[in-house]
């Protein structure tokens, strides 16, 4: 079976794409994955055969994180907020060129079967559909509409308004967009938006978390019969040069709380530094942070704090009394799996949303990262360093997928549904 991935963003985004390559890899597949020019290298070491596609993404997230600072912040902003989202746009615009279509249909050409990651999953199911090839999604939080992703509205209402929201999202650049992809490949000009016409073409649209993070969710999508499965978060739990130091620190005093923040560096890397470790001495615990897309390299250092670049969460968030970090989806996965308490510290407008989560499962709290500092931070540690959040977490793990169960089950679905698809 020939297989094109196509993903877009930031390690984050695509590694659940790079997990299911992988894992089709090894069993024989014909796998081609495009990424982000800045995510190529990341894509081959996992095994992959990569293309880089479309422009760096890290300018995108920079961008895409200083709109929805100013929108959670200082919403009254309207000028700051047009002119951010016109950035935004423009970046849209110059990344889906016809130069990029082209690429992307030229390494789609007789595939079997093409998968689209979560960002930009439109423009690889428009190329699906001009070659009238099989589609999966990959999907890492609910963002189809549906009644339990905001639990604080009544489900129909929560429904009405994810709906609005994917109408609201079809407009401005992405449909002109869209729009001109869709001329190019030779399709007819789209009238509703690309979730309702993925569903429509009998796509398979994998849930790539945990259903125990969304109650009644799985219930929900029961009408789907079987379209929308779960399997777990995918990650590659890949080691890192860094393991054995941070093993043999951790070893050496009492278990730290992680810090992390991903691939998007925080606004000031010296005022988060100060603040961590500040907010640990008076707590009396160590700190490890990872420093991901933030270059705390120019930063004094504290004796109790230990700066590194990369992690394999898998191997360190067991050793750790806490994980405070940004919310994504991998990273929520690794800590919940880990059986630690979490602190989310969010600033993407994806990211409450699993904030939300484990606050629902008692697991731990959350906040908007930009409200923090030293007195919320102490607060919200010593709340969840409580035993009663230990238990919790411990207690939720055990009905966690595993990783190696989560490729799997990715991988098998997407076999059976191209030979479903064939005999059909």
């Amino acid at each position: 079976m020939k297989v094109m991935l196509a993903c877009y963003g930031m390690r984050g985004d695509v590694e659940p794409s790079v997990v299911v390559g992988r894992e089709l890899l090894g069993r024989g597949h014909d796998v081609r994955i495009a990424v982000p020019p800045n995510l190529v290298g990341f894509a081959e070491a996992a095994g992959l055969a990569a293309i880089g596609y479309g422009l760096d993404s890290r300018a995108l997230v920079e961008a895409q994180r200083n709109y929805w600072t100013v929108f959670f912040r200082t919403p009254w902003k309207s000028q700051e907020l047009n002119r951010l989202g016109r950035e935004i746009a423009e970046f849209v615009t110059r990344c889906w060129t016809d130069e990029v279509t082209a690429r992307l249909a030229s390494l789609a050409d007789g595939a079997d079967l093409m998968i689209a990651g979560l960002g930009f999953e439109q423009f690889a199911a428009n190329v699906a559909e001009y070659y009238d090839i099989p589609l999966a999604t990959l999907h890492f939080l609910p963002l189809r509409a549906n009644g339990q992703l905001l639990p604080f509205l009544p489900a129909p209402l929560g429904r009405s308004v994810m709906t609005l929201w994917e109408r609201l999202s079809w407009g401005g650049a992405v449909k002109q967009v869209e729009d001109a992809q869709r001329r190019q490949l030779g399709l007819p000009r789209a009238t509703y938006p690309w979730p309702q016409r993925i569903a429509e073409r009998g796509s398979l649209e994998i849930q790539a978390y945990d259903q125990v993070c969304f109650p009644g969710l799985a219930e929900e999508w029961a009408t789907w019969e079987g379209q929308r499965p779960f399997v777990g978060a995918l990650a590659l739990e890949l080691p890192t040069d860094t393991d054995e130091e941070v093993a043999s620190w951790i070893a050496a005093g009492t278990p730290p709380i992680f810090f992390g923040f991903g691939s998007i560096p925080v606004e000031s890397a010296t005022h988060t530094l100060a603040m961590i470790a500040s907010a640990c001495a008076q707590l009396g615990e160590r700190a490890l942070v990872s420093a991901g897309g933030t270059d705390f390299s120019h930063i004094p250092h504290f004796e109790h704090v230990k700066v590194v670049g990369t992690l394999n969460y898998a191997a360190t968030f067991p050793a750790c009394r806490a994980a405070v970090h940004h919310g994504g989806a991998g990273t929520t996965a690794a800590a919940l799996r880990a059986g630690v308490p979490q602190l989310i510290l969010w600033t993407f407008f994806d990211q409450p949303l699993f904030g939300a989560a484990v606050k629902r499962l008692k697991v731990g709290t959350a906040r908007r990262f930009s409200t923090t500092s030293k007195k919320t931070l102490v607060a919200d540690l010593r709340r969840i360093l409580t035993p009663l959040y230990l238990t919790r977490a411990r207690e939720l793990a055990t009905r966690m997928t595993t990783p190696a169960d989560s490729a799997a089950r990715a991988a098998d679905l997407v076999e059976n549904f191209v030979h479903l698809q064939r005999a059909c």
